[in-house]
């Protein structure tokens, strides 16, 4: 058996703008420009798409889980044709000691099994150091894009260190088609 290769995403800040108050219905899901084309792309190479995304929302009761899948169901439909082979999100809050909440690597994992992933040929593409340091966990190569939480990358402030730094999706994905 051969194992594929992924492209894991962040949700909020990489594929769609992120909300200070929570995204709670398919009408406030704003896809990002380049977006819908960049993912064709990586499609288009051969990679699995994976949306991983915390969502501690439903935990605080500021949406549901049936919320959740409005929004989700939403985002196939505009980014079709482009197929999500798998959404993953962990509803719990930042204290809350699960093993899905990134940086753990819960969701990944849980990916990995069910749509048999070669992590180390795979890339996980977030705007956050969960994010990043979720990838580095299981050695992924890691991109940092600039269009969510963190609109500059500073090093130093950053508590762990990406791969690459790319100003938004289309770049990220750029770099990882230069290299193949």
């Amino acid at each position: 058996m051969s194992l594929k290769r992924a492209v894991f995403l962040d949700r909020d800040g990489v594929i769609n703008e992120d909300s200070e108050e929570f995204i709670k219905s398919p009408d406030e899901l704003k896809i990002l420009p380049g977006v819908k084309e960049a993912l064709q792309l990586l499609q288009d190479a051969g990679f699995v798409l994976i949306i991983i995304t915390n969502q501690s929302g439903i935990q605080r009761g500021i949406l549901s889980e049936d919320d959740l899948t409005a929004i989700h169901q939403s985002l196939r439909e505009r980014l079709d044709p482009v197929f999500i082979s798998g959404i993953y999100h962990c509803p719990h809050g930042p204290d809350d000691s699960c093993d899905c909440r990134k940086p753990k690597p819960g969701m990944l994992l849980t990916a990995v099994q069910e749509h048999e992933i070669d992590l180390k040929a795979s890339f996980l593409i977030g705007d956050r150091w969960s994010d990043i340091s979720c990838g580095n966990i299981v050695e992924a190569t890691t991109y940092l894009v600039l269009t969510g939480k963190n609109t500059e990358y500073d090093p130093l402030k950053f508590e762990v260190e990406p791969d690459f730094v790319s100003n938004n999706l289309k770049d990220a994905t750029d770099s990882i088609l230069s290299h193949l």
